[in-house]
């Protein structure tokens, strides 16, 4: 739900303008109206976000820009180093001191590698042979390489001799690390005050530059909006002061910022919402549709009770501190929720960590009888059941929209501007609910001029209403326009739907697939357990982590594209933040 807001007009002193922001501030309540005029050219300003943006990003990474540089050229050379050692070890043991005093006596050595196949003794010594290739080494022959072999430049230390290198590199890496966490732990608390006081100076100066002045700079004119719940405690402030201040209600053409107010459980949703965009203050909040559907949809697309399950544990763990991902950090409670639904949606779609339990002889007949298992016919033709439950969970997502659409939108513009929503919705969203009616309990004389009244009400609203006061042929082909529109529109919608189906069985064979290969490997004797365990484990780790990234971003499609489009939602409100401490 959007929180009712109350506008305020401020009229100050400018004397004891700046006596009131504080006090304005210390209230905490006030969203400040922004404009856009002067914010971009104002250097002082610039110069705060520029310097809040560096002590934010500063404190993101840990440490200064020369710490992490001289760490990175410490992990490159390392990496280097380990990689001419891994070329060097085929070449043995060899002391580069001896190599160079072979040298200063006259002797040259050369090194070559070729097949085996094509070897000839008088090429030289060989060194070693790996994967059909012979590493042999000349001395003294300064003429060409022998025909087929390659030669080979190698560095002047062994392999032995650059593993310790590596050694002393890491040591240094270990001392560099150090060296970062030890200015994290002395800089970072006084940069996160810095940040404070940044963003303290970045507010108070949008708020002076959001002032009008007028009677020559005399008078300071500001524009707010504040949560009608807390417009008394506000009111009662101001009284104290020397201010003259106007509350009314916003109007349809003022920005106006909302606040979000849902339950505890709608709440978690609300960031996804924000990803989409705010709604604007006279539209409505989606997140209380938005929650229980995204919900759904991520469930279906998982279809596993048992990765539920191992969802609701790492969603605990990080909600409890006891698992720390930075990327997941605040998000343990949506996890676990997700994770429920997940174990509750993956039962009734009978599927636990890839094994059928619809199929399990030890799965009691009363638990299956319950779960959506088998086919329907449909026109004749034989379909999935959660095929067909996904496209009819599709339906009923865009009838919903198209309902949501036609209530609020004459709530904001009256009925007369929005029949010809309502004419769709009748045709769709009726024309539906007869149809089944008259399949169940509907005679059939009664179903026939039902549907035939919807039919002539829903054509009218269309073809011939839909923009009343505008040329009757005008309107009639604005009509079939949106005809056309809607019926290729509504097709392609309600198909999208089957990637609910389609992610779900993906996941679900995939995890069979990890089943039946360690199945293979599991032999009577305790040591096939070890294979059987990596590759079970493994395997669904994986198949967890992308079914999870793919019921994340198709569920946000769905409501994003589908359900968002259907609906009218624009999303393009501000966000209520008051100006405070």
């Amino acid at each position: 739900m959007i929180t009712q807001m109350k506008k305020y007009t401020f009229l100050v002193f400018h004397r004891e303008y700046e006596a009131f922001l504080e006090q304005l501030r210390e209230a905490g309540v006030v969203h400040v109206t922004e404009k856009a005029a002067g914010m971009a050219e104002n250097e002082q300003l610039q110069q705060l976000l520029a310097e809040t943006d560096k002590t934010r990003k500063l404190i993101a990474q840990g440490a200064p820009d020369q710490l992490l540089q001289e760490k990175a050229a410490l992990e490159q050379r390392i990496a280097a180093t380990q990689k001419e050692a891994d070329k060097m070890a085929v070449w043995g043991d060899f002391s580069a001191e001896r190599i160079e005093d072979l040298k200063k006596a006259g002797y040259t050595l050369r090194y070559f590698t070729c097949a085996k196949k094509s070897f000839q003794e008088e090429w030289g010594i060989v060194v070693a042979e790996q994967a059909g290739t012979v590493y042999c080494v000349q001395v003294n022959n300064m003429g060409n390489a022998p025909e087929g072999c390659q030669e080979q430049q190698l560095s002047a230390k062994s392999s032995a001799d650059l593993m310790k290198d590596v050694e002393g590199l890491n040591g240094l890496l270990v001392a560099q690390n150090a060296r970062i966490e030890l200015w994290a732990k002395e800089n970072i608390p006084a940069l996160e005050a810095k940040l404070v006081e940044l963003k303290q100076q970045v507010d108070w100066q949008r708020v002076t530059l959001n002032t009008d002045s007028e009677a020559d700079g005399s008078l300071k004119i500001l524009e707010g909006f504040c949560p009608a719940d807390q417009a008394p405690a506000l009111n009662e402030m101001l009284s104290k002061q020397e201010v003259y201040y106007q509350e009314e209600d916003p109007q349809a053409e003022d920005n106006t910022p909302i606040k979000l107010r849902n339950n505890r459980f709608t709440k978690l949703f609300e960031s996804l919402t924000g990803m989409y965009g705010w709604p604007n203050y006279n539209e409505y909040d989606p997140t209380p549709i938005l929650a229980p559907f995204f919900l759904l949809f991520f469930a279906m697309c998982m279809g596993d009770c048992g990765y539920g399950i191992m969802l609701m544990i790492v969603g605990l763990l990080i909600a409890n501190k006891k698992l720390n991902i930075a990327m997941f950090e605040g998000l343990g409670p949506i996890i676990t929720v997700l994770g429920v639904g997940t174990t509750i949606v993956g039962f009734f779609l009978g599927t636990f960590m890839g094994f059928d339990l619809y199929a399990a002889e030890w799965v009691p007949q009363a638990l299956k009888s319950v779960m959506i298992k088998g086919e329907v016919s449909v026109a004749g033709m034989t379909y999935d059941l959660q095929m067909v439950l996904a496209l009819g969970i599709g339906v009923f997502h865009i009838c919903l929209a198209m309902v949501v659409k036609a209530i609020c939108s004459t709530q904001q513009l009256g009925f007369k501007e929005n029949i010809a929503n309502w004419a769709w919705t009748l045709l769709i969203v009726g024309g539906l609910i007869v149809t089944i009616l008259g399949m169940t309990v509907l005679p059939q004389e009664v179903f026939k001029w039902t549907i035939i009244a919807v039919a002539v009400v829903s054509a009218l609203g269309i073809y011939v209403f839909n923009t009343p006061g505008r040329n009757p042929l005008v309107n009639i082909g604005s009509g079939l326009w949106d005809t056309y529109n809607m019926a290729t529109g509504i097709l392609g919608d309600v198909l999208s739907y089957i990637r609910l189906y389609a992610l779900g069985l993906a996941g679900g064979k995939l995890g069979e697939a990890f089943n039946t290969l360690g199945d293979m490997v599991l032999g009577d004797s305790i040591v096939s357990w070890v294979p059987f365990v990596l590759i079970f484990a493994i395997g669904h780790v994986l198949n967890l982590a992308m079914s999870a990234l793919g019921a994340f971003v198709h569920p946000l499609r769905l409501t994003f594209v589908e359900y968002f489009k259907n609906a009218g939602y624009e999303g393009k409100g501000t966000l209520y933040q008051p100006f405070k401490k």
